[in-house]
């Protein structure tokens, strides 16, 4: 029923943008930036009305509030980001439930790794202003894990 809900509200907002894209990459540049802006606001209520900014104590060791903010909001847009995917944008997909998760949590992986390498070159080879940095990078890691999810994360398995 949410999922309807969600892929009638996406087509009504779709309209203006049907000449320009297809439905799905649509969606998934819709649910993906509503995941991330979720993400932030998460990131910015942990970081600072949950930890109040002070480090995390682990007993042995600790962490910092704003690597401790990010695995919290994480906890929580991870698996949204995983059942959008899963149910609104890609959910012609025949693979098992499993094997998408897994499949999803790597690329996850893949994509954090990225976002770390292209800033690093972006910013410290390149000398591109970092702000200029984050948004080249975010435009390839973006178009990455659109081509990543639909042709392996939830690709569709042709019937023998």
């Amino acid at each position: 029923m949410l999922r309807n809900i969600i892929l009638q509200i996406l087509q009504f907002v779709y309209q203006p943008f049907s000449k320009l894209m297809p439905f799905q990459t649509f969606r998934y540049l819709a649910c993906g930036g509503g995941n991330t802006a979720l993400d932030i606001l998460l990131y910015y209520v942990f970081y600072n009305f949950v930890l109040h900014q002070n480090m995390v104590h682990f007993g042995l060791f600790d962490m910092g509030a704003p690597i401790a903010a990010l695995f919290m909001s994480m906890a929580i847009t991870f698996p949204t980001g995983f059942l959008l995917s899963k149910y609104v944008v890609f959910s012609e997909s025949n693979l098992r439930g499993r094997v998408q998760l897994f499949r999803y949590f790597v690329l996850v992986g893949i994509c954090i790794l990225l976002n770390y390498v292209l800033m690093k070159i972006f910013v410290e080879h390149f000398h591109f202003y970092p702000t200029i940095g984050k948004i080249c990078t975010t435009a390839l890691v973006v178009i990455f894990s659109y081509l990543t999810q639909k042709k392996f994360t939830f690709k569709v398995k042709q019937q023998a």
